[in-house]
């Protein structure tokens, strides 16, 4: 870590105690992370955050009582601030486009390796969302699956959001949706990164949401990508 990286206070959300304790352990190797909590169920999970207001969230989708994905509107208001990332064994697309939908920022499948997961955190202490590779094709499928029903197609009508978006925000958005940063953006696009993160941003608020992630699950929705 330099000194120009700031700590990221964590809180892990994981009902098993030895997968919980082990996760625990290989976050605290890296000097940058700090786990400041850790919950085994939603209920504790929405107490620790609201007292502790971590930087980021790792949350599994398999918990007891509520699952993850419906407690995810209760710890975000619990810790507005906080970043969140699905951290699962789940492969189904349906538990994918709810968490999506539901505000995180990725989505991670546990069998991922550390170094992986440490850049996956730091990507998206940046502004970044990221998805697990093994799912990327089952997003990309299921929203070009339910924009092909007839009667459901989704087009670039007046009524559609992207019909507010200007050309350069289009482009912006097809970069979103291939899942490029915005270093990759600016330089395929050759403009500056800081102009990138103001048409990110305008991108954003015009589609009324707050990940890239759920952008570019609208982009795909869209046909654009």
């Amino acid at each position: 870590m330099t000194t120009l990286e700031p700590v990221v206070r964590i809180m892990v959300v994981d009902d098993h105690t030895l997968f919980r304790r082990g996760l625990i352990a290989l976050l605290s190797r890296d000097a940058q992370f700090q786990v400041v909590a850790d919950a085994a169920d939603a209920g504790e999970a929405q107490r620790r955050a609201a007292e502790l207001q971590p930087d980021l969230i790792l949350l599994d989708n398999h918990l007891p009582g509520v699952n993850g994905v419906d407690a995810l509107p209760a710890l975000r208001e619990a810790a507005p601030l906080a970043r969140v990332i699905m951290l699962t064994v789940s492969e189904d697309e349906h538990d994918l486009a709810a968490a999506l939908r539901a505000g995180a920022c990725a989505y991670l499948l546990k069998t991922i390796e550390g170094d992986a997961l440490a850049a996956a955190i730091r990507r998206v202490m940046r502004g970044d969302s990221v998805v697990a590779d093994e799912m990327t094709s089952k997003l990309v499928a299921a929203y070009r699956d339910a924009a092909a029903v007839p009667g459901q197609a989704q087009t670039a009508s007046p009524s559609s959001p992207l019909a507010l978006l200007s050309p350069r925000e289009l482009e912006i958005l097809r970069c979103i949706a291939r899942g490029e940063s915005n270093k990759e953006i600016g330089r395929s696009l050759d403009i500056a990164e800081t102009t990138v993160k103001i048409h990110v941003q305008h991108v954003l608020r015009k589609l009324e949401v707050s990940s890239r992630v759920q952008a570019a699950v609208i982009a795909t929705g869209h046909g654009l990508g």
